[in-house]
Formats: C-alpha cells, sequence, structure tokens
C-alpha cells in the first residue's frame, strides 16, 4: 500500500504547502501519516485534499482551532467563515472607534487637549460606553417595569455605536460615558423615580403613552417649532392622568411639572443633545420628551394656554 501514497516532498509540491509546514500539521494532528519502514512520513491522497483545504481556510485568516473543527466535521465552512466575520467586524470598529478617538485628541486646542484625552481614554470603545448607559438607565428606573418595556426604553435612550464614527460622535459617546456615572444625576433621577412609583398605578401604560405623546411631538421638534400647547401636550398629560388617579386640569398640571423635574435639569437637557450627536439624530425621544415638559410649563405660566403667535 505504501507504494500508493505520496512522500511529504511529492505532498509539498502537489499542494504548495512548505515541508516544514507539513510536519507542523502532522504534530498537531491536523494532517494524518503512516511511517514508512524506513521512518519516514508517508500520505494518502486524502491528505491531498485535506491539506488543500486546510491551506484555502488559513488564507483567509482562520485559526488552527476552527480548522479542526470544520475537518473534524463539528462544524462546516459556512459556520467558521462567519465566526471568523464577526470577530472581524468587532475588531474593525474597535480600530474605527480608536482612530476616530486618536483624530478627536489631535483635532483639539491646545486648551482642551488634555481633557479630551483624559474624557476619552475612559472609554475603551463604543461597546463599553453603551453597557454603561444601559446600566445607568437599569439603577434609575425603581418601578415595576416588563423587560419587553425597559429594552423599548433603553433603544430609544441609548444611541447604538456607529461602525465608523466621526470625532464628535466619540467625543459625544464618552460624554455621556461620563455622565452616567454622575452620582448627583443618578440620586436625582431615583429619588424622582422613588417618589413616582407611590403615585403610579401602571409604569408600562405611562411608558406607552409618553411613547405616543412623543411620537406625536416628533414633527414639531423636527420643525423647530417652539414648546406649544396642542394635542401632543394633552395626550401627554392624558398618559400621566390615567396612571395617578387624576384628571387634566391646572392643578394637575402644576403638580405634573413639579413630578417630572428631574428630567428637566440641565444635565439631563445635555444628557439629550449628547444622544443626538451620538445617533446623528436630532430627533430623539429624550428632545421631544423636554418638548412636552417645556410646553408643559408654558401651558402653567400666566398666558401660557394662548397659541404662538
Amino acid at each position: 500500500m505504501l507504494d500508493e501514497t505520496l512522500g511529504i516532498g511529492d505532498l509539498a509540491r502537489l499542494t504548495g504547502v512548505p515541508v516544514r509546514t507539513i510536519r507542523f500539521y502532522c504534530d498537531e494532528g491536523i494532517v494524518d501519516s503512516v511511517r514508512s519502514t524506513g521512518g519516514h512520513r508517508r500520505f494518502d491522497q486524502a491528505a491531498v485534499e485535506r491539506l488543500g483545504l486546510v491551506r484555502q481556510l488559513r488564507g483567509l485568516g482562520l485559526g488552527l482551532p476552527s480548522i479542526r473543527k470544520v475537518l473534524a466535521g463539528e462544524r462546516s465552512v459556512a459556520e467558521v467563515v462567519a465566526a471568523e466575520r464577526a470577530a472581524l467586524d468587532v475588531q474593525l470598529a474597535d480600530l474605527a472607534w480608536r482612530r476616530a478617538s486618536l483624530r478627536a485628541v489631535e483635532e483639539a486646542g491646545p486648551a482642551v487637549r488634555a481633557a479630551r484625552l483624559e474624557l476619552l481614554a475612559a472609554v475603551a470603545n463604543g461597546g463599553a460606553a453603551r453597557d454603561a448607559l444601559i446600566g445607568f438607565w437599569r439603577r434609575t428606573m425603581v418601578a415595576p417595569v416588563s423587560e419587553a418595556m425597559l429594552t423599548a426604553f433603553v433603544t430609544m435612550a441609548v444611541p447604538e455605536p456607529p461602525t465608523d464614527p466621526s470625532p464628535a460622535q466619540v467625543v459625544a459617546f464618552a460624554e455621556l460615558f461620563a455622565l452616567a456615572g454622575d452620582r448627583a444625576l443618578t440620586r436625582g433621577l431615583l429619588a424622582m423615580a422613588r417618589a413616582n412609583a407611590e403615585l403610579i398605578a401602571d409604569e408600562d401604560e405611562l411608558l406607552n403613552g409618553i411613547s405616543e405623546a412623543c411620537a406625536l411631538a416628533q414633527t414639531r421638534v423636527r420643525a423647530g417649532e417652539p414648546p406649544r400647547v396642542g394635542p401632543e401636550l394633552d395626550r401627554f398629560v392624558a398618559a400621566h392622568a390615567s396612571v395617578r388617579g387624576g384628571s387634566d386640569s391646572p392643578q394637575f398640571r402644576r403638580r405634573l411639572l413639579s413630578y417630572v423635574a428631574a428630567d428637566r435639569v440641565p444635565r439631563m437637557r445635555r444628557y439629550w443633545r449628547l444622544v443626538a450627536e451620538a445617533s446623528g439624530d436630532p430627533v430623539t425621544f429624550g428632545a421631544s420628551h423636554l418638548w412636552l415638559t417645556d410646553s408643559l410649563e408654558r401651558s402653567v405660566s400666566p398666558g401660557g394656554a394662548a397659541e404662538p403667535c
């Protein structure tokens, strides 16, 4: 049977794989061989096809652990290639984030460069920033809410890191990351959430109603219209009234304005401005919500119920 086998030199010539590499693959169990009476490695025809596949997969950058799984029939070529592509996507996103961060520091003026360097150095990548923001909102939402509603809110409140961010976007994400660690902001939101939790009958119903009001307000926000009374604000107030056991009235609106005070502090306004910068969309959920709460303030101010000129 040895007459039908190939020597290591013949195998190298047929496959284009160096002899030294073939020996390594044999030692690693990637390619099988038998020994001749003289102790030399001999290979069957199957080794040619096997080694050809190994060479092709190595040419695409796949590692030996993945190649072993293909050869063992544990995973298909399509599966390992897809996994390698996904891993490469992560690496490319990290590199794009790093490049944008470097540009952001490079383009900063001398007076702010040190502060920007410190800001950006605190965030490893966009995924880390997003995870921190998700954790921030999970910590501050103390009222019982369904996982589906929480996920929907997080989708609106936390931007997805772009695959190829601009310097301005990585700076915005880094500033959001810093805000997520702001203890004073967290304490204020927690205090509001705990106080409201005792007054709200159904948090999911409230969030649904607020989302509807924000959707109505988006057109006015996109058009740059100033806060005003109208059906958008009426829906917002009705959403709160239905879960707080009240009805829309000037007195209720004044109480409601105090209930949402923590949502309107300068740091939260800054949060939503940064979300718009990071996402590239100026009309965010937060922008619409702030428009509604500012409209609420207008509605309870002297002369505020009149339509704008």
